[in-house]
């Protein structure tokens, strides 16, 4: 991702590394609606979405203990679904990080000439958390497109707000169009 972030593919779980699989490495469920925040809403990478994180699984298979063992891995299409509008229509234009607190970490991106509508995306896995994000949009309204939070929040004359999600969550705020 560093080094080539154009010929990365990225990532939150496939075939190989879901639950007894030769690659296992679980995502908990609770958390995987933060990490497909990260690689389908930031510029690097191309991401793939899997299909038992978007349509839900359930099976059986042996563990490397010989024992046979039944797996449920629920449906996280709601919000897959918000993240993809999200990308389609917001995640574009210069990227601003924000990776300065332990658990709480957001980033903007401040829209193009063709989508110049901006996005700022918040997330904890600890409490809940908040941050002073710039995203160039003075006096905007925006609103938790995961619907987190249904209080809006509106930037300073400077294009700067403070955006918030609840604890182990993610909130994806877009900008809305002047009433």
């Amino acid at each position: 991702m560093q080094q080539r972030p154009t010929h990365a593919v990225t990532f939150v779980e496939n075939h190989d590394s879901q639950p007894l699989q030769m690659l296992e490495s679980v995502v908990e469920p609770w958390f995987k609606p933060l990490a497909y925040a990260i690689i389908l809403l930031r510029q690097e990478g191309y991401p793939c979405v899997f299909y038992a994180d978007y349509h839900g699984a359930e099976y059986e298979d042996w563990g490397r203990d010989g024992n046979r063992y039944k797996i449920f891995m629920p449906s996280h299409r709601w919000i897959i679904d918000k993240l993809l509008y999200a990308r389609k229509y917001y995640a574009y234009g210069p990227q601003y990080d924000y990776f300065d607190h332990w658990s709480t970490i957001g980033w903007t991106r401040l829209g193009d000439e063709k989508h110049p509508q901006a996005m700022a995306v918040i997330m904890s896995d600890g409490a809940e958390g908040s941050k002073w994000m710039e995203v160039g949009k003075p006096n905007a309204k925006f609103i938790d497109l995961s619907e987190h939070i249904r209080e809006p929040i509106y930037t300073n004359d400077k294009g700067w707000g403070e955006f918030r999600c609840q604890g182990g969550s993610v909130s994806v705020w877009i900008e809305q169009d002047k009433e």
